[in-house]
């Protein structure tokens, strides 16, 4: 009885391990005397389960690609079969010559076969074979019984191949898909290059506390990649820490600048660092020295901060004037980026003390808002230390409403810094296009929603994009197993040893929630109080870890909860960016119920991470997550997470619920918001196209002050 198999054979690149079309091969030998043709057929796979028995003979059975080999020779005459072979017909011939002579002829087929096999990918191999209909996976060939050294080395050879081929083939598929993932599309280069200074108070890595030192480190590298000649001025924080370490590559230029501030001459020496396409350049001033972070210790902000952040502002001014880097200066002739309150008096330094003088007349100020909450007010008296002409007083004026008075003899006369960059820079940029929005409105201007509606005109909204080299599932060296889309068996792994790490029971069943933020008003962390004690968040069958700090009380509440609920939460005092990986990869939801969010990363992250995030609709949070949608596309589902709106603790709750319900019951739509969401596109080569269109806007149009 003779059967065909079809066989799909992927063909590696180094060898060539199928045939190009339909061949039968099969190899007939006679043996002297007058016994009937014996015939063999030499098959790239078998039959599994083939057993042979002779007389006082066994041949051992095999289900691997390797050929098993008697020591003794049986007599073929008394030679039975008990598969379906007939039993009259031996199945080997004892004529070793015919043999090789045989497999000397298939070799020179084979490689005839091998040339043709150059271009083609992948080919079906048809073979006939005796006496079974069984059809078994490549590399499961059964026990093949011969008599020669050299055919069974050879046998072993093909099998060897063979039997890998299916191994392979799930590797090279899964391979294949990772590089789909980290596949980046190349950079677009620029044929009209500007020239970019973006002013900071703080640059990842040296120095961060929030998503501004990210833009200031990642943005900028976008900027070089598309051709712009780049620049970051930012100060040299030393605090005594090991965070000094990360100024060891950081060299002294050799060359100081002296400023009038605060009544007197101000010197501050420049260091310079040029990394991924961009100059980093680092203001040194004893102001900058002290134990603490960027704006503050244990006991609060620092008294000077004004003074410092001017001094930052108006030495920017001055370095793209006298400091040469690759043999000559940046010129007048750029744009400035100023970021919030900290550096927004480089808008106005550079319209009251410079334009005026024919100095940076072609040049524009772009502000970007990252968190219009701050504005950097102080006392109306302080004006004079700003060292700004007397008539500029009015552009930072700013009065606070009668109830934000101490008291009745108060007139609320303050400088604020933020208001000052409002009304003279060129363009306006925040972190998305909702909160563009938002500070347009009393809600969300904090009393400047006058002034922004006044100049929505050149008002722009672009998200922030994320490192995806530092961000990427992929490659991240802070989780214990890789994943990316269409092989996604790694974030389980990733949940079960946040289990053990936390000390949460291993259930891969149960949904796992994360938090990650400040314990502050904004975060929202009041409504997760509210989710757990008045609403039985933590009675239902699911784990919660939170990670941050702020508020000592949030702070004693989480080590409460932990106490109550050991075996469903986890509260982490502190920050860890290790940690913060590991929660954005083990987890399976993450949590955002902000009050208000000018941009926000961890969604982001999460979405990359295939973790789906759970927000309130504001600012770039309703930009960047698409609600769910079970019923869009014919029932296969849209969207990359859930929002849910107003800010109460019954609307989290529902789309909260929503959430769990699909993760439990529903998990292919489940997989469906996991695999769009790690579809989107938030890297920073995005924003930077974006950023720089209005940088040209800004150019085209007159200076506005």
């Amino acid at each position: 009885m003779a059967t065909t198999m079809n066989v799909a054979v992927n063909l590696q690149t180094s060898r060539a391990v199928a045939s190009a079309g339909r061949r039968e091969r099969r190899v007939t030998t006679r043996a002297a005397g007058p016994r009937d043709a014996r015939s063999s057929t030499f098959m790239s796979r078998g039959a599994e389960g083939l057993k042979f028995h002779a007389q006082g003979h066994r041949v051992q059975h095999s289900r691997g690609a390797s050929v098993t080999r008697c020591a003794d020779e049986p007599d073929f005459d008394a030679l039975t079969c008990v598969n379906d072979f007939p039993a009259s017909e031996p199945l080997f011939s004892n004529d070793e010559e015919a043999i090789m002579a045989q497999l000397e002829q298939l070799r020179s087929e084979n490689e005839k076969l091998a040339e043709r096999l150059a271009t083609v990918k992948e080919k079906t191999v048809t073979i006939q074979e005796m006496g079974t209909s069984e059809s078994s996976p490549m590399g499961s060939m059964s026990s093949v019984r011969v008599t020669s050294d050299k055919v069974v080395e050879t046998l072993e050879g093909v099998m060897a191949e063979a039997g890998e081929s299916d191994s392979l083939g799930e590797m090279s598929r899964a391979d294949e898909l990772r590089q789909q993932w980290l596949h980046k599309e190349p950079v677009p280069k620029t044929d009209d290059p500007i020239t970019v200074v973006l002013v900071s108070s703080e640059v990842a890595p040296w120095s961060k506390t929030g998503g501004l030192g990210d833009v200031a480190g990642a943005l900028p590298a976008s900027f070089a990649a598309r051709g712009h000649r780049t620049m970051v001025i930012a100060p040299r924080y030393l605090n005594g820490t090991k965070n000094d370490a990360l100024y060891e590559d950081v060299e002294y230029t050799g060359k100081n600048i002296t400023v009038f501030l605060a009544g007197e001459d101000v010197t501050v020496g420049l260091y310079h660092l040029f990394k991924d396409g961009v100059d980093f350049v680092f203001i040194d001033h004893p102001s900058y020295h002290r134990d603490g972070g960027p704006y503050g210790n244990a006991y609060g902000a620092y008294g000077d901060n004004l003074f410092r952040f001017s001094l930052l502002s108006l030495v920017a001014c001055e370095v793209p004037l006298q400091l040469e880097l690759g043999g000559y200066n940046y010129g007048d002739k750029c744009v400035f980026m100023a970021n919030d309150w900290h550096s927004s008096l480089v808008c106005v330094y550079v319209a009251s003390k410079y334009r005026p003088y024919g100095v940076y007349k072609d040049a524009r100020t772009v502000l970007c808002i990252h968190n219009m909450a701050h504005h950097g007010t102080e006392p109306s008296t302080v004006f004079p230390e700003l060292s700004l002409p007397n008539e500029w007083y009015g552009c930072v004026e700013w009065v606070f409403p009668e109830h934000m008075r101490a008291h009745e003899l108060d007139k609320g006369e303050a400088v604020n810094p933020l208001k000052g960059a409002l009304v003279t820079c060129d363009r306006i940029l925040t972190v998305s296009q909702g909160y563009a929005y938002e500070i347009t409105t009393p809600e969300g201007g904090f009393g400047l929603d006058g002034l922004t509606r006044g100049r929505q005109h050149v008002l722009n909204g672009i998200v922030n994009g994320v490192d995806i080299d530092d961000w990427n599932p992929a490659t991240d060296e802070f989780i214990p197993d890789h994943y990316w889309p269409g092989h996604m068996e790694g974030k389980a792994e990733c949940k079960r040893q946040l289990q053990e790490e936390l000390g949460l029971q291993q259930r891969p069943d149960v949904p796992l929630i994360g938090f990650i933020g400040r314990l502050d008003w904004q975060k929202g962390g009041d409504l997760i109080q509210d989710a757990v004690h008045n609403h039985g968040l933590l009675h239902q069958d699911l784990q919660l870890v939170m990670l941050g700090s702020g508020d000592p009380e949030f702070e004693d509440w989480m080590a409460y909860c932990e106490s109550e609920h050991q075996d469903r939460f986890r509260g982490w005092r502190g920050f860890s960016v290790p940690v913060a990986h590991r929660i954005i990869a083990g987890c399976d939801i993450i949590l955002m119920p902000s009050r208000f969010e000018p941009c926000g990363l961890n969604q982001l992250y999460a979405m990359r991470y295939g973790t789906v995030p759970v927000a309130h609709a504001t600012g770039g949070l309703k930009d960047t997550i698409e609600d769910f949608n079970p019923y869009a596309h014919e029932m296969n589902g849209a969207g990359t997470g859930l929002t849910f709106s107003p800010f109460c603790e019954k609307a989290m709750m529902g789309s909260l619920n929503q959430a769990l319900d699909t993760y439990r019951h529903h998990k292919d739509q489940w997989a469906g918001i996991q695999q769009r969401g790690m579809a989107q596109d938030f890297s920073w080569d995005r924003s930077a196209s974006q950023y720089e269109q209005v940088f040209r806007w800004a150019m085209i149009d007159q200076a506005y002050a």
